[in-house]
């Protein structure tokens, strides 16, 4: 067992490293956009499915109350915390319909619309992505595998490139981690991170 335990710490790493080396210029310019859209008075509307459901949540709360540094709160919604609207929206039209009629709801030009998805094939996550581009809206995706229809549809991607889905949500919350570190730099301690 304990050689098993250290096999997934090594994969999880070096799938980290990997990522990085790979989107380190990506990254940068996400925490670039996000941070423009906040300056501007937009806010961020982050949407998943199970695992990324709760990673969407945890994001958003990390830009509501706070990450490492005091700061004011950020404009953030996790569109999967609901569940009246989502089981109504389900039962009433289609589950693929459940982020899509949010985003139409309270999606404005130049929000963000943060798509976290392991596979990239979600329909309602396409769904979503169809409605926030109609809008204006600018759209990431945190995708997975190899990207599926996600990463060719969103404005701003970043893939990590593995079939495991365990490892892939490691590195989305990392990633998640660090551009809410680098938004809250960039704002309110430390303009001179680039």
């Amino acid at each position: 067992m304990e050689d098993h335990i250290v096999k997934i710490f090594k994969e999880s790493s070096q799938l980290n490293d990997i990522f990085v080396a790979e989107n380190l210029e990506k990254i940068v310019i996400v925490v670039g956009v996000i941070t423009g859209a906040l300056k501007a008075g937009n806010k961020i509307l982050l949407f998943g499915n199970g695992g990324s459901a709760a990673d969407a949540q945890h994001l958003a709360a990390e830009f509501i109350n706070r990450f490492v540094i005091e700061r004011p709160p950020l404009p953030a919604i996790a569109l999967t915390t609901d569940t009246s609207v989502i089981t109504s929206i389900g039962n009433d039209y289609d589950f693929s319909e459940v982020f899509s009629k949010q985003i139409r709801a309270i999606g404005q030009p130049g929000d963000i619309a943060w798509a976290i998805s392991t596979s990239g094939s979600s329909a309602n996550i396409i769904k979503a992505i169809e409605a926030a581009k109609k809008i204006g809206m600018i759209t990431i995706g945190f995708t997975g595998r190899d990207g599926g229809t996600v990463s060719r549809m969103v404005d701003y991607s970043l893939n990590v490139p593995s079939t495991s889905t365990p490892r892939i949500q490691e590195v989305h919350i990392t990633l998640g981690h660090v551009i809410c570190e680098m938004v809250d730099f960039k704002l309110f301690q430390r303009p001179d991170v680039k």
